[in-house]
């Protein structure tokens, strides 16, 4: 019966981590404090420290099985000094051993750990390994997948260790598993992680049973692969590994003869070896692998250039930082820069160096390793931000008249470039969040129902684009794949335009991944290549032969492999969740007709809207971004995650914070009829983690975890007011996303457990003083603090959905759709004497309305928050519209200019 709630215990405990990082973590701190009251005890220990450290090191051998710092052969010294009752000792390695690893410094040890190292040498690396990293020569490890025994295994470490050059740039361990399975556990969760070496000799299977490690091959799907005949588990592995962590370097050690291996599909694998490795050759190449991906060729040339003695004679007084040197007023410009920045400032006509506009050296170079490194098939960076990235892909896509189908509520540079392109537009509601004043994202049936609309029209030649934000600024993730699959299927050639200015980190996690533009892009040119597919076409087509728009709105479409083609764009802000300087920001391209019909006209409109004078640190910047993600984007997007878990857990767990605060979960913020997993939250209280990647793997729409959406208004607060006032003003806390009654918190890959833990202090200490202003309050007091509760929570105004475009700026045709040429109405608007303005806050836009009259917008009106037009020009403005401008309490509305009122057009403006 002990037995038995002891394992309960310990499930229920192992349920409340949501990654393995954080139990080891937390293993490694208990270790720790038990090895500190073992030495406190002196000769005279007690059984149950020794226990409880044994169990201890027992658990971390499940875990540290997969890593080579402090690995294995770490627990095992641990072990033997435990056996032997050397207390003092033990506690000194195990607080080494914590320190190292929660600092990281076991990667790039200083000269003073050098000193305390020396009786940790056995565990951590030999007094080599120490200087050699000194030299501040990068770490990383290397997998090596084969049933070795201890003894092969140290074979394998000092036959590759031997290959070492005084001239190599990088230093690597090994880690040696024996199966299919744990080298997917490896993978995914040792971040260290950048080359794998796939020997013939191995099982399928995992000893390991952990349920926190078999999350990871749920995740992967490892089941799917347990039938291969063991003489496929090596090239399957390949494959598999490619797939979980594309930028990884996979070599395969075959026993195969070379007419069976070759041609094989290996998914990317670097280089096959046959029967018995060449040791000389796999070191180097593990290394050229990881040199492909340090290399920052516009960086690289940027930094020799600041070092080039020059005379300037151009527009560019402070190159080289003469202007800023020579002032008597602006010296401390340099003093708060330092001088690499004006030695690396030059202009681009100038000459030495590459330009952004016409690419022929290290900037094409950069770029295409961008290219890469996201997936795509051609990148283009930016130095003015993704709003212009928006407008070149638009420009580029769109020509005079084509309809587009834009989602409504996206950014306001998608509108602009509208009317810029001289597009028809199709607005495209989302679902609605009355109760936080926020939209969702765009059902898939909305958009498949206005492709069919426009089709029985007869005007499918004009529709051009679907263009949607994923994911939207409150995290609802589409899916991608169903939704490019089932429009495919209805228009063939239709261009699809991503905006992932708030998701260019996604591409380095692998249930991520599968959601973005150009993942889905690869993977769809793929599957309509294959047999397979094409198979499963004919049979779809027979069984939708004659179906009706309503039955087909019903069914998962599937396009014909014969007509189809893969056209997507994705814009990412680099800047907002990679590491970039300001207005950082890529276009990726995955397009198969781009070389042939677009290329000329994409370059026409980048040329259009990028600076001839382009900011080359800003160039640079996008390099070295570019270079962290590739080797390490995995490790910093998983610690991201588990900050933002970590902050759930925190406030919904906290019996104060739950008095006033609430995190808003997947059920809250995604309706039930587009999570067809069920799922409801990632975190409760009563069952701990739920298990989420069979949710992203089928849901319409997911919640990406490393937002958090918190509910503030049962504090009594708006949004805009927790922001500004308890927030930043209070305690320098920064945010830039509200609505009515919920602030949005982003963790980054910068974001630490330091700032979580500082960020849940303040809430705790503002839920404090609401408790004790309630307390110290009057009825009336008390009564007023419920009333704005009840308004703030209950009585938020309804989000009124798009009206239609006025008939005098309605490109339907008499036809039964509704698209608007919105760049008419915007330029029509420049005369003055077309426009009038109508107050709000009397009663005349009423009386107006009421008699009859349509008022129509002449501008874009766009309340912030939440940040998404309420109206465009042309639309004609409804009663829910000017019910919900009344209602809503924040400062600024872009547009709208309140001493005057709503610009509308004057009916005899709208009569010709």
């Amino acid at each position: 019966m002990r037995s038995t709630q002891k394992a309960e215990r310990k499930s229920r405990a192992l349920n409340d981590y949501y990654s393995a990082s954080q139990l080891r973590s937390d293993r490694w701190s208990a270790l720790k404090n038990v090895a500190l009251q073992l030495h406190a005890a002196a000769d005279r220990p007690h059984a149950a420290l020794v226990e409880k450290a044994e169990e201890l090191i027992g658990l971390l051998h499940g875990v540290e099985d997969y890593w080579a710092f402090p690995g294995r052969r770490g627990l095992e010294q641990l072990t033997h000094l435990l056996e032997r009752r050397d207390f003092e000792e033990f506690a000194h390695i195990v607080a080494y051993l914590v320190r190292t690893l929660a600092s990281g410094t076991y990667r790039k040890p200083s000269l003073e750990s050098i000193s305390e190292s020396v009786a940790e040498q056995d565990i951590c690396h030999s007094e080599e390994d120490v200087k050699e990293r000194i030299r501040d020569r990068p770490y990383f490890e290397v997998l090596i997948v084969d049933q070795l025994t201890d003894s092969q295994q140290e074979q394998q470490r000092q036959a590759l260790r031997s290959k070492r050059r005084d001239d190599d740039e990088y230093i690597y361990d090994l880690v040696c598993v024996p199966s299919f399975e744990d080298a997917l556990i490896a993978v995914l969760f040792n971040y260290n992680i950048q080359s794998v070496v796939i020997r013939y000799d191995f099982a399928f299977h995992s000893e390991n049973s952990a349920p926190i490690m078999q999350r990871y091959l749920h995740r992967a799907s490892a089941q799917d692969f347990a039938s291969l005949d063991p003489i496929e588990y090596g090239p399957e592995l390949c494959k598999v590994i490619r797939s979980l962590r594309p930028e990884l370097d996979v070599f395969l050690v075959t026993d195969q003869s070379v007419e069976q291996i070759a041609g094989r599909d290996l998914g990317g694998c670097a280089r096959v070896f046959y029967n018995q490795e060449d040791y000389t050759e796999l070191h180097l190449n593990i290394l050229r692998g990881v040199n492909r991906r340090y290399q920052t060729p516009f960086f690289n040339a940027l930094k020799e250039y600041s070092k080039k003695p020059t005379g300037v004679f151009h527009a560019m007084p402070i190159s080289r930082g003469k202007s800023v040197l020579r002032s008597h007023w602006i010296q401390d410009m340099g003093d708060f820069y330092g001088m690499n920045i004006f030695l690396a400032e030059t202009s681009a006509t100038s000459g030495g160096l590459d330009s952004l506009l016409e690419p022929v050296g290290p900037i094409k170079k950069a770029q295409e390793l961008a290219a890469r490194a996201f997936g795509a098939r051609q990148t283009y960076f930016a130095t003015n931000g993704t709003s212009t990235c928006n407008k070149i892909v638009v420009q580029a896509i769109v020509r005079p008249g084509d309809i587009v189908f834009v989602d409504r509520d996206c950014h306001k540079s998608h509108h602009y470039g509208m009317v810029l392109a001289g597009a028809n537009v199709q607005y495209l509601d989302s679902y609605p969040l009355h109760e936080y004043s926020m939209y969702g994202a765009v059902p898939l049936r909305e958009i498949k129902h206005q492709l069919l609309k426009y089709k029985a029209a007869g005007k499918f030649d004009r529709v051009r684009m679907l263009l949607l934000t994923n994911c939207t600024f409150d995290g609802i993730v589409y899916n991608v794949e169903r939704v490019m699959e089932e429009c495919l299927a209805i228009k063939p050639d239709l261009v699809f335009l991503w905006d992932e200015a708030w998701f260019a980190f996604a591409r380095f996690g692998p249930t991520y991944r599968y959601r973005t533009a150009m993942d889905t892009a690869n993977r769809l040119r793929q599957r309509y290549k294959s047999e397979t597919y094409r198979q499963q076409y004919q049979e779809f087509r027979q069984r939708t032969e004659g179906a009706s728009d309503e039955e087909l709105l019903n069914t998962q479409l599937m396009p014909d492999p014969d007509k189809v083609r893969v056209r997507a764009y994705a814009t990412q802000s680099t800047h907002k969740t990679l590491t970039s300087l300001r207005q950082g920001s890529m276009i990726h391209v995955n397009d198969q007709d781009f070389n042939g019909e677009i290329i000329q006209a994409f370059h026409e409109a980048y040329m259009t809207h990028t600076s001839t004078s382009p900011n080359y640190q800003i160039i640079a910047s996008l390099d070295v971004g570019r270079r962290q993600v590739e080797l390490e984007g995995y490790e910093l997007m998983q610690k991201q995650l588990e900050a933002a878990m970590t902050m759930r857990k925190a406030i919904d767990s906290h019996p104060l914070l739950r008095k006033y605060f609430k995190v808003l979960s997947v059920k809250d913020l995604i309706p039930e009829q587009f999570r067809q997993s069920g799922i409801e939250s990632y975190w409760d209280p009563e069952r701990g983690w739920n298990e989420i990647w069979d949710a992203w793997a089928v849901d319409e729409f997911a919640l990406d975890a490393s937002r958090v959406t918190l509910l503030v208004g049962g504090a009594g607060v708006d949004g805009d007011t927790f922001k500004n006032v308890e927030l930043m003003n209070k305690h320098g806390i920064q945010i830039n996303k509200t609505s009515r009654n919920t602030v949005l918190f982003m963790t980054n890959i910068g974001t630490t457990r330091s700032s979580v833990a500082y960020l849940i202090e303040v809430l705790v200490k503002i839920a404090q003083e609401i408790d004790e202003r309630l307390e110290d309050g009057s009825d009336i007091e008390r009564w007023q603090f419920s009333k704005k509760v009840e308004s703030l929570l209950h009585r938020c105004p309804p989000l009124p959905d798009f009206s239609r475009f006025h008939p005098c700026f309605c490109a339907g045709d008499g036809t039964d759709t509704a698209e608007g040429d919105i760049r008419k109405a915007y330029f029509k608007a420049y005369k003055e004497n077309n426009c009038e303005f109508f107050p709000l806050l009397d009663d005349s836009i009423d009386k107006a309305m009421v008699e009859g009259r349509e008022l129509v917008s002449t501008s874009f009106i766009i309340p912030y928050p939440p940040g998404f037009p309420i109206l465009v020009p042309g639309q004609v403005i409804s009663s829910e519209i000017i019910q919900f401008m009344r209602a809503l309490d924040v400062k600024e509305i872009h547009g709208y200019r309140s001493e005057l009122g709503l610009r509308v057009f004057k009916e005899e403006a709208l009569r010709h």
